[in-house]
């Protein structure tokens, strides 16, 4: 990309599991909606039909992102795909540091 070119947007969506034994309760809810905070694209969770978003500590814990919950990362913007490999990848390392 060359100085001055701006980068199209785009949309994208991953289904995730959340696999940590305690879900997503307030420490790695926080941990979460940081990282979620430092992309440019607009994202959020789909669970159950509800949309929230990803980047509101509120929203995260109003979800009841519990072990075994399923639903949908959506993002908008000029880093979706990097936000949304990202996050889907500190999911999985909620659930590594579990394990230790």
């Amino acid at each position: 990309m060359r100085f001055g070119e701006k980068r199209a947007s785009v949309s994208a969506k991953r289904e995730v599991h959340i696999t940590n034994k305690l879900g997503l309760h307030a420490r790695p809810a926080a941990e979460f909606v940081k990282r979620a905070n430092s992309f440019r694209s607009e994202i959020w969770i789909v669970k159950d039909g509800k949309r929230y978003s990803a980047t509101s500590l509120i929203d995260i814990l109003r979800a009841n992102l519990d072990c075994g919950a399923a639903g949908t990362l959506e993002a908008h913007g000029v880093d979706a795909e990097e936000a949304l490999e990202r996050l889907e990848k500190l999911l999985a390392e909620f659930h590594e540091r579990d394990k230790a």
